[in-house]
């Protein structure tokens, strides 16, 4: 008689990856009863918290004052804390982002696949009105109802058509509740449905015309509604926006990280969180990291480091992917260990750039009998070993 296994029972409080608002619970708090300046309508902190939420205290040990210490539930705050950087980017560019939500014009994240747009999102929500729940995911299947609202069809036929049986959106739960809506890969809804958008942006209010006649016929946004949304650069099967659409968002273009110390660090410090929420110890040696990092970057740039031309793969070479090889070679060398994470780096390269164009195998071969090959005959011992590793791109 077989026997079965039975699964391991999780707990309700557990979960692969928390909201920012859940992450970051602490920070919020202590920032509303630290920063006590204006706030915009609806907002639960000030745009400068929001900022200093985002980028971090640089390394500074805020005080917060002893009559500010109990927060409204009652927690008692501590006295200081250093609030953790979470987006690498420009502090100019979160100040215009928390500017154009405090005025609220709609925001529109643009960038390349990998650079943290909807991380940027999630944080702005989550700081701005304590929530980043209120998302609509994007696709060629979106229709209009994602953006409007729908019925409850049991309601709608025993009664008609009611305020009960009205099914609210997340944009019309955000415009009834003064709260940010996030739009992920607002570009990969069809035209038409993404125009739904344009009067609610500027209008700030909803028809309902099935319940016309009603006091309910029409939903005014209330204060501290927004809505962010992303967009990538380089993707198949996106929709051009409207002029009209595009003219309700502020765009900002999210960049590459420039410095490939801080793309290393921050390589380091995601891989390293993936694997610890797997149940094992980071391992993997930092000049393993460094050489993954910097054939990324050379790919991604198409030029080198020493200046050498590189044929770029049409695959975006991101550093979201490369957090996941990073990860996979800790999560290897915890749980398969025996073998040099080093070897395991081709391979993973190949998967990343195999995944749009098949050519871009070549384009990696080259890069192996370019830099790679140039780097191990200037002495480099670590480039002389990947490059005696290029059979395991066949």
């Amino acid at each position: 008689m077989t026997e079965h296994v039975r699964p391991t029972v999780v707990p309700e409080t557990a979960a692969q990856v928390l909201s920012a608002e859940q992450r970051y619970a602490d920070e919020l708090a202590f920032l509303a009863a630290y920063d006590d300046g204006a706030r915009p309508p609806g907002w639960a902190l000030t745009p400068r918290a929001v900022v200093t939420f985002i980028r971090g205290s640089d390394g500074e040990a805020l005080k917060l004052p002893a009559d500010r210490r109990t927060c409204p539930a009652g927690t008692e705050l501590p006295a200081s804390m250093t609030i953790a950087a979470k987006f690498v980017g420009e502090r100019s560019l979160v100040e215009r982002c928390v500017v154009t939500l405090a005025g609220e014009r709609g925001l529109l994240l643009v960038g390349e696949p990998g650079t943290a747009k909807s991380m940027l999102s999630e944080l702005l929500a989550a700081a701005v009105c304590g929530t980043s729940a209120l998302t609509v995911q994007g696709t060629a299947g979106t229709t209009e109802d994602a953006f409007r609202y729908g019925w409850n069809y049991a309601l709608l036929l025993a009664q008609g058509p009611t305020p009960q049986a009205l099914v609210d959106s997340p944009v019309l739960t955000g415009m009834r509740t003064g709260r940010v809506v996030r739009i992920e890969e607002i570009t990969r809804c069809l035209p038409e449905v993404q125009d739904a958008l344009v009067s609610i942006l500027s209008d700030r209010r909803m028809n309902v015309p099935e319940l016309s006649g009603t006091e309910d016929a029409l939903i005014r946004a209330a204060p501290g509604f927004s809505v962010i949304a992303t967009a990538n650069l380089r993707d198949r099967g996106v929709s051009e926006m409207s002029s009209a659409l595009k003219r309700r968002f502020n765009f900002e273009t999210i960049h590459p990280i420039s410095d490939v110390d801080t793309e290393t660090d921050l390589v380091r410090r995601q891989a390293t969180a993936a694997v610890q929420r797997a149940g094992a110890a980071y391992a993997v040696d930092d000049a393993v990291l460094d050489a993954l990092v910097t054939v990324f970057r050379d790919l991604r740039s198409g030029r080198s480091g020493e200046g050498w031309d590189v044929e770029r793969p049409g695959t975006v070479m991101s550093t979201a992917e490369a957090v996941q090889v990073a990860a996979s070679l800790g999560l290897a060398a915890a749980y398969l260990p025996g073998g040099d994470a080093l070897e395991l780096v081709p391979g993973h390269l190949l998967g990343v750039v195999r995944k749009d164009d098949q050519n871009d195998h070549a384009r990696l071969l080259g890069y192996w009998d370019g830099p790679v090959r140039r780097r191990a005959e200037d002495g480099s011992a670590m480039w002389r070993r990947l490059w005696d590793l290029r059979e395991n791109l066949r």
